[in-house]
């Protein structure tokens, strides 16, 4: 549920009721009672909280869940304070207690701490003073979009738009007394998005200080380090009663005595300061059988016959499996164990590199993280227990890489980024930027760049009846500067911005469909460039109402443009001359009536036809049919990048589609023998309709060699991959020449059925396969 995305729920599926609800607040109260970690439970607590005043609206009627207005007496503009599921709990996020910095303002100022008394004060000659002060300075930060609100009146007055700084008031007021409009000041200019950041410093640095040693390595360290070496002097010092023959063939001298009891006070003065490892204390463990033996003999009582047998049997076992102690493989193999054991933990390492780490600001990412993950100093290794040179852990080496400050391409070729989703976290930053250059002014620039960074922060609502998402322009703050816009330095910034994003986005993941919230980011650029590209969300098969808006329809129509006659034309069986003719005759229809359609009944018709009917009937199921006939009809946005924005990834299709292939049978393998297989079996179809669109890209020479490589790729996964996916791969060759998927053994790979799925049963071994 995202800003553009067109929420919709069935008219034959129940309205959204308290059950889901209470079964979160359920989950979040068996989580505050019984979690191990005091901070988890705490934040259960706060869960509990908010779930109950979801409940308690629903209940009395201060909450309409689904309606852009959720709650009663807020307006659309406001930021909703929003659950899990899209759920407003009633309250606003700017709103609460006075935060620190609005207490330091309220003192300064002398006046009373309430909110309303600080909005009149900002209204004054020092009130004013001061927001003028932040806006030329940049530093201040806005955390949620309400934050905003007085900077932009201080920025109209200044500019000298009264009427325009007097009528935004004139909105806030109703609110003064309850939200939070001032931003809070900060030390640090606003971020320069050339260099992006997935995490900063200081989260890095909290990640680090959070780890504990190792239970159970620690032990293992322990018993290799303490209690092996100690288990060998038992075994030594009885071995001296053996002589040539067994352990007590000869008794015991004084001297052998006392050297005893010298054991035995050191091993109560190691097991007091040693407490990891408890196998010594285990009476039935070799160890212990040698210590309890040597406890009684040096008290002078003599063993019974049990006893003797017991300690004769843990002698000779332990000589049996490892030799005696100080024998060539015995030495060498404590040899290596005390090796083992004197390896630097990761705690150790993560403590080094939290020093490191100290000496950088900690809000901002790190520009350079070599020198943060280098190999240990001769200084460092004298104050602490690492040897010099000792080379900083994977493990520690990936949480500091995460706060690499870069352009965002570079932090997906370093791997910093790893997948679409994460890509979609970080666009906002860049989106900001770019959608700021519309204003000619550095400090509207600036704020409105905050602005928008705290607006994709706020969580989307669960709308229904085909509502919208509140979009940022719809804030008054923003509607109000509106007219400072300079049209075409932005359309030109968006327009690069949205292509260079598009062809990261597709080069990087490209087995992997555009996840919501980037989908989001592209759908903004692509407005502010005027680039007339339609793109569509990924709905939600449980809300959907059976419906879909114009622009779906629009976004098939490109793809109709592109490839009609295709290989991707071909394979899933659709007739894009249709397509494009719909779009025709629904284009003007609406031009004859004079406004636009919410709806787009004929794409709708298309997809439950070819879904097979499917959505005549309600199921998660069946709409999970007819929504992926959609994605296949608009390629998911594939043929809008290209059609529409003109991207042209590196280094071609025809590597994308291997690609795409790659990740077809990694997600297959994941198919077998899981029970519950069938979210994983929609992620293959996905990157299966990526791959069959980047085929039909190639050439004819690329397509065939593509096509022909397939195989051998599939032969490098386990071999229940390629048995899996034999009859998509002949359904695939099948449509490249020109005949039905479906024939010969093919078959067409779809995600959604309301069968069971093809692809679901376990393949027998076949011969040969292991």
């Amino acid at each position: 549920m995202n800003d553009d995305a067109e929420q919709q729920h069935s008219s034959s599926t129940p309205h959204p009721s308290p059950g889901y609800a209470g079964t979160m607040r359920a989950r979040a109260f068996l989580t505050w009672l019984t979690h191990d970690e005091p901070g988890t439970r705490e934040r259960a607590a706060h869960r509990v909280g908010r779930w109950q005043a979801v409940l308690d609206g629903m209940a009395d009627g201060r909450l309409a869940i689904g309606s852009r207005t959720p709650v009663a007496d807020l307006p659309a503009w406001v930021t909703p304070e929003v659950v899990r599921g899209g759920f407003a709990t009633s309250a606003a996020s700017a709103e609460g207690p006075l935060q620190p910095y609005e207490h330091e303002v309220v003192a300064l100022a002398g006046i009373p701490a309430e909110r309303r008394a600080l909005f009149a004060y900002c209204l004054t000659e020092p009130g004013l003073a001061r927001l003028y002060a932040l806006l030329d300075s940049g530093r201040y930060e806005i955390a949620v979009p309400e934050e905003a609100a007085l900077l932009t009146v201080a920025w109209l007055v200044r500019s000298g738009d009264v009427a325009g700084a007097l009528g935004l008031v004139e909105v806030l007021e109703p609110w003064a007394g309850r939200l939070r409009f001032t931003p809070r000041p900060s030390e640090l200019p606003a971020p320069d998005v050339r260099a992006l950041h997935r995490n900063t410093v200081g989260d890095a640095a909290s990640t680090l200080s959070a780890r504990r040693p190792n239970a159970a390595v620690e032990t293992q360290r322990e018993a290799m380090a303490v209690w092996q070496p100690f288990g060998d002097e038992l075994l030594s010092h009885w071995l001296e009663t053996a002589g040539s023959g067994r352990v007590l063939d000869r008794s015991p001298d004084d001297a052998w005595r006392e050297r005893g009891a010298e054991l035995l006070r050191r091993y109560r003065q190691l097991a007091a300061t040693h407490t990891r490892c408890t196998k010594h204390r285990d009476p039935k463990e070799n160890l212990g059988i040698l210590r309890t033996a040597l406890e009684e003999t040096v008290a002078g009582r003599t063993l019974t016959a049990r006893r003797l047998g017991l300690l004769r049997h843990a002698v000779e076992s332990m000589v049996r499996r490892r030799g005696r102690p100080g024998s060539g493989p015995h030495s060498a193999l404590r040899a290596r164990q005390a090796a083992q054991a004197a390896l630097p933990s990761h705690h150790a390492f993560a403590r080094l590199v939290l020093s490191r780490l100290s000496g950088l600001p900690q809000e901002t990412g790190a520009p350079d993280v070599a020198p943060l993950v280098a190999d240990v100093s001769a200084a460092e290794a004298a104050g602490t227990s690492l040897p010099e040179g000792a080379v900083v852990p994977v493990a520690v080496r990936r949480v500091v890489e995460g706060a690499l400050s870069a352009p965002l391409g570079t932090l997906v070729e370093r791997g910093v980024v790893p997948s679409a989703e994460v890509l979609a976290e970080l666009v906002p930053q860049l989106v900001a930027s770019v959608s700021a250059q519309e204003y000619q002014d550095p400090a509207l620039r600036t704020l409105m760049a905050a602005n928008y960074r705290a607006f994709r922060n706020r969580r989307s609502l669960l709308l229904l009846n085909l509502a919208r998402q509140v979009r940022v322009e719809e804030l008054p703050w923003v509607a109000a500067v509106a007219r400072f816009r300079a049209g075409d330095e932005g359309q030109d910034a968006a327009r690069t911005a949205l292509r260079q994003l598009g062809e990261l986005a597709v080069q990087a993941f490209p087995g992997t469909i555009l996840p919501n919230p980037l989908v989001r980011e592209l759908g903004v650029l692509a407005r502010q460039a005027e680039a007339g590209a339609p793109f569509v969300e990924e709905l939600a098969s449980d809300i959907f109402m059976g419906t879909f808006t114009p622009k779906f329809l629009a976004s098939a129509r490109i793809a109709a443009e592109l490839l009609r006659g295709t290989l991707y034309e071909r394979y899933y069986a659709i007739d894009y001359a249709a397509v494009r003719n719909l779009a025709v005759v629904e284009a003007g229809e609406s031009l004859s009536r004079g406004h636009r359609a919410r709806t787009s009944p004929g794409f709708a018709s298309l997809c439950v036809a070819l879904a097979g009917g499917a959505g005549d009937r309600f199921s998660v199921a069946a709409n999970g049919t007819v929504i992926e006939q959609a994605q296949i009809l608009t390629t998911h946005n594939l043929a809008t990048l290209v059609g529409r924005v003109g991207i042209e990834p590196e280094p071609g299709w025809e590597d994308l589609a291997l690609r795409s292939f790659t990740t077809v049978c990694a997600l297959t393998a994941r198919v077998h023998g899981n029970p519950r297989p069938l979210s994983t079996i929609k992620d293959v179809a996905y990157a299966w309709r990526q791959m069959v669109f980047h085929l039909s890209l190639c050439d004819a020479a690329g397509q065939a060699r593509a096509i022909a490589r397939l195989d051998a790729e599939a032969d490098r996964f386990p071999w229940h991959v390629a048995a899996r996916l034999t009859p998509a791969l002949t359904g695939l060759r099948r449509a490249a020449a020109g005949r039905s998927p479906e024939s010969g053994g093919g078959r067409r790979l779809l995600g959604w059925t309301t069968e069971r799925h093809w692809l679901r049963p376990d393949p027998a071994t076949g011969p040969g396969r292991a």
